[in-house]
Parts: structure tokens; C-alpha cells; sequence
């Protein structure tokens, strides 16, 4: 799932496409309306909000894909959506990765089943921007700059900070990664996917770098911990998921904090679930939103990246346990859920945020060794 999913290896492509084909809708009968909203770059282009949502409202249905109804609060981000503009939401591939969104845009590019829009990790995200389309959101200038392209052809979303998610019963508090090579924790320790696919595992090896004496610049020693976790037989080959947190099978996992947090308080009772932030390894991510450029429903694909930055679509994913990247003018504005905010995990140490050339550097150094280190 991608509290598994998106951190799942790759689903087979003739398997997703043919799953993805299966529940593709119909073709929109609105094609002058959906011309007009394909070109689009801000809600004002179509003669404002109410024009915008008349238009997806004909429309009448969203394609989202690999957005588990688990992960950042997204089921009920989807449920309000709905029920505030009665346009069904087509949720495809919940456990899908970031990759997978690209692939299967790029296969059924023309279906009227194909993504309308896409929420992806970074390293993927930058890799893809000519298939995005570009918009502007109406909250559009309370996202700091550096949080968003300049053009609008990729806006970050919600984020969080790399953690280390573990059974309190079953292993000791780690106090740092390195811990995680000792014995306690041998063929316990997993990693939320393939990070050349998905950005959770690709964050957790930025983590294991810094934690391990590396930097943001060079990935390296995060590539080479995995390596020795392996060879020390500590690292468990398995996507964890709820199901084998839940059952014991998978007591260590590398994940975002919001998502681990959010295990935690599910399985209060059951496991006793923990979260740390190793303050020495301190990364920060957010989510990317974006746009296809091929969406079948382009009206109500705009309309929905105007839901999600709006007060109360940022506010779901507070919900969530995810921090929302209007978060600082919410709160100038009075508007922020500062109960929800407050509860957030706290986090020592200096954050790292990847800048775009660092998260390529990163992604090419994964592509070309962490097969060899891991495979």
C-alpha cells in the first residue's frame, strides 16, 4: 500500500494497466467545456470558481490514482470532495507508487480511464514535469516559493520528516540508524519500498545517509547502510503495510512520520507502536501535486487541486498528521486547525529539505547502485 503502496516495488505494468482499464469511465460528453479547461491555467481563465466548478461539474467524475484512503487522511479528503461538488472520485490503484502514476498515464494516454491528476514523490515528480500541465491554485501566493515551480506546473502539497516506526515489544528504542545494525533488530527492519520508485524509501535513504555521516550532497553512505543491514541480515525484504505491522511481521520500519504516528494511535491496544526522528538525521519532504497534461477530466481536475489548497482541503491533511504547506499562512490568517497542528510529532535536530538538484543527484546515484547494494 503506499503506506505500503507508495513504497511498494513496482507493480507489473500489464497487471496495472489491465486493472486500470477495467474501471475506466466513460468519455465526458462535455468536449467544448473540457477543450477550454485543458488550457486553463488558473480558475479565472475559465471566468472564475463558479464557472470552474459548473464545468467539472459536468464533467462529473475524477480520475486519482495510488492514494490510500490511510495515507495523509486521503479517504476522507475524497469523501469531502464529493460531497461538497457530487462528482464521483475514480480511486485507482491505491497501493500504487509514484512511478506507477507516470506509467500509467503514459499507457492509457487518450482513455478516458487515465489519471487526471498525479501526487507523487519528488525525485519522480522533477523527472516527469513535461507531462504536467500548468495551474495556478486561488491560494496560489501563500506557498512559499521555493515549494512550488513558478509557472504552476508542480506544486508541493503535505510533508513530513523520515522516522523509525518500531514494535516497543518485540525491539529496543533505536536512539539513531546506526542502532538498527545490531543484533536486536536482525530480519526486523524494513523499508517502505524501492527507493528508485517511491519517495518514502527514497527519503529513508537520505535519512540512513545523514545519519551515518553523509549529506544531502552525497547519498552514498545512506546506499552503503542498507548494504550492511543486508549483509548483517537485519534487513527484512518486505513492504510493510498495517496488516504486517499489525501482525509482528515487520517491527522496524523506515516511514514518514505522519504515517507511522498514525499506526500507532490505530493500533493502540494491540502493538505498542512508537515513533523517533533521529535528531541526526533529520529529513523533511513534502508531496507533489500536479496536473496531467493528458487529464480526460480537466475541469474537475483543476477544481480538485483548488479543494486541496483551499482552508479545508489543507486542513484534511493536518488532520491526517501531515503538515500542509499553507500551514504558516493558515495560521497568520486564523484559519490553521492549531490543535491538530500542535499535536504533531515534535522534531529535534536541523532539518534537511533536498533542493532539486540534490534530489536528482540522489535519484541518479539510487538508479545506478542500489540493485547492487540491495539485490
Amino acid at each position: 500500500m503506499r503506506f505500503s503502496a507508495r513504497t511498494t516495488a513496482l507493480v507489473a505494468a500489464s497487471a496495472l494497466m489491465v486493472a486500470l482499464s477495467a474501471c475506466s469511465p466513460p468519455e465526458s460528453d462535455n468536449d467544448a467545456a473540457g477543450s477550454d479547461a485543458a488550457s486553463a491555467k488558473a480558475a479565472a481563465d475559465l471566468g472564475g470558481m463558479e464557472k470552474l466548478v459548473e464545468a467539472a461539474k459536468a464533467e462529473g467524475q475524477l480520475n486519482v490514482i495510488a492514494l490510500p484512503p490511510d495515507w495523509a487522511n486521503y479517504g476522507e479528503i475524497i469523501t469531502a470532495f464529493t460531497t461538497k461538488y457530487g462528482i464521483k472520485v475514480n480511486s485507482a490503484q491505491p497501493d500504487a507508487s509514484s512511478q506507477d502514476e507516470i506509467n500509467a498515464a503514459k499507457q492509457l494516454k487518450g482513455q478516458g480511464g487515465a489519471p487526471d491528476v498525479f501526487d507523487l514523490g519528488a525525485a519522480v515528480a522533477l523527472a516527469n514535469t513535461a507531462m504536467f500541465a500548468p495551474y495556478k491554485v486561488a491560494t496560489w501566493e501563500d506557498i512559499p516559493a521555493e515549494l512550488k515551480e513558478a509557472g504552476g506546473a508542480w506544486v508541493n502539497d503535505y510533508g513530513g520528516y523520515m522516522s523509525i516506526g518500531y514494535d516497543a515489544g518485540k525491539v529496543p528504542a533505536p536512539t539513531g540508524v546506526a542502532d538498527l545494525l545490531g543484533a536486536p533488530y536482525k530480519g526486523k527492519v524494513a523499508l517502505n519500498g524501492d527507493p528508485t520508485q517511491a519517495g518514502a524509501a527514497f527519503n529513508g535513504v537520505v535519512a540512513a545517509a545523514l545519519g551515518n555521516g553523509g549529506s544531502a550532497d552525497d547519498i552514498a553512505k545512506g546506499v552503503d547502510f542498507f548494504g550492511q543491514l543486508k549483509k548483517a541480515g537485519n534487513f527484512l525484504p518486505v513492504d510493510p503495510t498495517p496488516a504486517t505491522i499489525e501482525s509482528g511481521q515487520t517491527p522496524v520500519v523506515f516511514d514518514w512520520d505522519y504515517l507511522n504516528v498514525a499506526q500507532g494511535a490505530k493500533l493502540k491496544g494491540k502493538v505498542d507502536w512508537k515513533t523517533v526522528v533521529p535528531a541526526n538525521a533529520v529529513v523533511g519532504s513534502y508531496y507533489v501535486q500536479a496536473i496531467s497534461a493528458d487529464a480526460p477530466h480537466p475541469a474537475a481536475a483543476r477544481l480538485w487541486q483548488e479543494f486541496l489548497y483551499s482552508d479545508e482541503g489543507q486542513n484534511l491533511w493536518l488532520k491526517g498528521g501531515a503538515r500542509p504547506v499553507r500551514a504558516d499562512a493558515m495560521k497568520a490568517a486564523g484559519t490553521l486547525d492549531t490543535a491538530a497542528f500542535d499535536a504533531l510529532p515534535a522534531v529535534t535536530g536541523t532539518p534537511v529539505f533536498l533542493t532539486e538538484a540534490q534530489t536528482k543527484a540522489a535519484n541518479d546515484y539510487l538508479a545506478a547502485n542500489w540493485a547492487k547494494a540491495v539485490g
